[in-house]
């Protein structure tokens, strides 16, 4: 009998996601927690018996093994308490199967079967799965803090970049919330297929990145390499062996470029190769290696140096300031972002009282229905309605857009219409494709 529950331990200020797998068999009674636990971790047997005593519910009396992984990071503190005692009745049937499918558990359990508060809630919620996150209710309010709330074009712009696999950059000042909004994207990406999912594991065991149980990588990688990276560190190489880098290690996944007009500009333009050919071919003396590099690029930057730029009217740049800082993103490099989108600081009133925006769970259910509706057109586009066509014919008379320009809108537009369920391309699809790049203009070379 045997469960597996998914929690999260904190690491520095950084929550990590831990699966507590729990194994109930006949044999003499006994509770082993392995997997790297700490002194806190090991005294949970004690409390999860006396909890779930409390509360009326049965203690097994059999052999008891919990497993925490991956079992190569240390795992702390009180917290792994709930999920534990929830594998338990899971392993032993107390629950009905698949009811904590696609939740995560925090918290400490009391001797009563109370719970109670935990550190670092914020951090531990951003390693919950996509469902939720149960937790005691002195941390709801803690929990809920990192649901991205407002930013409705932000969220519409992931969306669209996960269901057409569309490069994204979001331009905005500080505290706009770029970097919430990107570390969300791969819940909205599907589950990697059974190919994927063993090119993925080679490129991460080749770079030494797997953990010591060796598990087949099943998610979408995301990566967020720093902006002082090496070239090496992001194409990959190395002066013996020949090891992947970022872009690789994201195959099939998301690569984050987090203040990307701090990126040399080097590194930057190594970019273009790989976005159009899915691969990176790294040459050395002893010879050349050919790495996977087929990754969605989300991209965020301030708009100037100061970051204010034109999205808050304070901004405190030269001119030559923000020349130099627009001319690191080159044309080309700039063109292969199908959504250029602006970010504004989200008012006070809607971060604290506003209601939260849709769940991270129905959102990947429209990026998956949007991703069937153009894999069953084997390849084929959306008719185009003619209103569609004439907005699109008068753009380009105005010289709005360009021959490259009309084919990415019209690639946006046909997402957008499959989000929506739409049999043609129409008109406000159209509308929707040309709203996402209005931030171009703010970082144009």
């Amino acid at each position: 009998m045997l469960a597996s529950i998914a929690t999260a331990t904190l690491i520095g200020a950084v929550g990590r996601p831990v699966s507590v797998e729990v194994h109930v068999s006949n044999g003499l009674p006994g509770f082993t927690i392995v997997g790297l636990p700490d002194a806190a971790v090991r005294e949970s047997r004690d409390r999860v018996r006396a909890a779930l005593l409390s509360s009326g519910l049965p203690w097994p009396l059999r052999r008891v093994t919990v497993n925490l992984a991956p079992s190569g990071v240390r795992k702390g503190g009180a917290g792994l308490d709930l999920a534990i005692a929830v594998g338990v009745l899971a392993a032993t049937g107390e629950l009905p199967a698949g009811c904590t499918e696609g939740l995560t558990f925090c918290g400490e359990l009391g001797l009563n079967g109370s719970l109670r508060h935990v550190p670092g809630m914020i951090a531990l919620a951003d390693a919950a799965a996509p469902r939720g996150l149960v937790v005691p209710l002195g941390d709801a309010r803690e929990a809920s803090l990192a649901d991205v709330r407002g930013q409705a074009l932000g969220r519409h712009a992931l969306e669209v970049a996960a269901a057409g696999r569309h490069h994204v950059l979001m331009v905005g000042p500080p505290g706009s919330g770029k970097t919430m909004l990107a570390e969300r994207l791969p819940g909205l990406l599907p589950t990697l297929t059974a190919e994927q999912s063993l090119v993925v594991t080679r490129v991460h065991s080749a770079a030494a990145c797997l953990g010591p149980d060796g598990a087949l990588v099943t998610r979408p990688p995301f990566r967020a390499p720093h902006h002082r990276a090496s070239i090496v560190a992001l194409v990959g190489g190395g002066s013996w062996s020949l090891r992947p880098g970022e872009i690789s290690l994201a195959t099939h996944g998301v690569l984050f470029l987090d203040e990307m007009g701090e990126f040399p500009v080097a590194a930057l333009e190594a970019l273009r190769q790989p976005l159009e050919e899915g691969v990176i071919r790294v040459s050395r003396a002893g010879g050349t290696v050919t790495f996977p590099a087929h990754f969605l690029l989300v991209a965020a930057m301030n708009p100037c140096p100061c970051g204010e730029g034109v999205f808050t009217g304070a901004c405190a740049c030269t001119a030559a300031a923000r020349a130099r800082y627009t001319r690191r993103l080159s044309a080309p490099l700039l063109d292969r972002f199908d959504l250029v989108v602006p970010l504004f600081r989200p008012d006070p009133d809607q971060l604290l009282d506003g209601p939260p925006g849709e769940s991270t769970a129905v959102s990947a259910a429209k990026v998956a229905a949007a991703r069937g509706r153009a894999a069953a057109r084997a390849g084929g586009d959306p008719p185009l309605h003619p209103d569609g066509a004439r907005l699109l014919a008068s753009k380009l008379r105005e010289g709005a857009l360009t021959a490259r320009g009309l084919h990415k809108v019209s690639r946006v537009a046909r997402t957008v219409a499959d989000l929506m369920g739409a049999e043609q391309v129409g008109e406000e699809h159209v509308c929707d494709a040309l709203t996402l790049r209005t931030a171009r203009s703010t970082v144009a070379p």
